[in-house]
C-alpha cells in the first residue's frame, strides 16, 4: 500500500468533542499520529475525553459562536501544540418540532451553533493557516438530512444543507492556499445520546428503511475521516461524501 494515512506532526481541533462522534473524531486522528485539541463548552467534559486519548491530547473550552471564545481557545492550542491544521467541525445541536411550533429563538440557536459556528471556525482556522503558509484540512460535519428531507429537523436540515454549501464556497476560496475543505454527512449513526431512541419501536422503523439493515457505528466513519484528513486525500476539496448504509437512496 503506497496511500499515506498518517497524521505524524499535525495538529487536530475537534469542536463538539466533549461526546459521541466528536470524542471518536478526537481519538481517530491522535490514533492515526496527530496532536489534538478536543474544544466544547462542556470543558469538564472534554478534559475527561482528553485524558482518556492520552498525552497526545489536551482538552480548550470553547463556544463555537462566539468570536472571543474561539480566538483564546486557538491561541491556547498554538501554545500547547502548535498551529491547528485539521479542523473539524463537529459542534451542533438538534431540536425536535412542527414547523408551526417552533420559537424564533430555537431557529435562530441551532442556525448559529451549527452553521455560523462552523463558518466562524473555518474562517479563524484558515487566516492562521495563510498567514503560517501551511496547508490544512478542514473537515465538516453535515448530514443527510442537510440533502433528504424530514419533518419536525427544520432549523437542523436547513443548517447542514447550509454547510454543504459552505463547504463548496470554502473549498473554492482556500484551494489557492493549500487549504482543502470536505464535509462528511452521516445517516444514523449510534452513539451513548441516541441508542435507547434507536433501540425502540420508532428506531426499528427507520432501521427497515436502510437498505444495509442497520444503524451506522462510529467505526464507520473512521476511513473516510482518516481519507480526508491525511495526505491519501490530497486531491479531493469540496466533496460532501455521505456515509448512511444506502439510506439516502430509499426515498420511497
Amino acid at each position: 500500500m503506497t496511500a499515506d494515512f498518517s497524521l505524524s506532526g499535525q495538529v487536530g481541533l475537534v469542536t463538539g468533542a466533549s461526546s459521541g462522534l466528536g470524542r471518536a473524531f478526537a481519538g481517530y486522528l491522535a490514533d492515526a499520529g496527530a496532536r489534538v485539541a478536543l474544544g466544547a463548552r462542556r470543558a469538564d467534559k472534554c478534559a475527561e475525553a482528553a485524558n482518556q486519548i492520552g498525552s497526545a491530547a489536551i482538552s480548550v473550552e470553547l463556544d463555537v459562536s462566539d468570536g472571543s471564545s474561539i480566538k483564546a481557545a486557538l491561541d491556547r492550542v498554538e501554545k500547547d501544540l502548535g498551529t491547528v491544521t485539521i479542523l473539524i467541525n463537529n459542534a451542533g445541536i438538534v431540536t425536535h418540532r412542527p414547523l408551526v411550533e417552533t420559537p424564533e429563538d430555537e431557529w435562530k440557536s441551532v442556525i448559529e451553533t451549527n452553521l455560523t459556528g462552523s463558518w466562524l471556525m473555518t474562517q479563524a482556522v484558515a487566516k492562521r493557516l495563510i498567514a503560517a503558509e501551511t496547508g490544512g484540512r478542514v473537515v465538516n460535519i453535515s448530514s443527510m438530512l442537510g440533502a433528504t428531507p424530514t419533518g419536525q429537523v427544520h432549523a437542523y436540515s436547513a443548517s447542514k444543507a447550509a454547510i454543504n454549501q459552505l463547504t463548496r464556497t470554502s473549498a473554492l476560496e482556500l484551494a489557492r492556499h493549500g487549504i482543502s475543505v470536505n464535509a462528511i454527512a452521516p445517516g444514523y449513526i449510534e452513539t451513548d445520546l441516541n441508542r435507547g431512541f434507536l433501540g425502540g419501536p420508532a428506531g426499528k422503523r427507520i432501521s427497515k428503511r436502510v437498505p444495509q439493515r442497520r444503524f451506522g457505528q462510529t467505526s464507520d466513519l473512521e476511513g473516510v475521516l482518516l481519507l480526508l484528513t491525511s495526505a491519501a486525500g490530497r486531491y479531493m476539496t469540496g466533496e460532501i461524501v455521505t456515509i448512511d448504509g444506502g439510506l439516502n437512496l430509499n426515498v420511497m
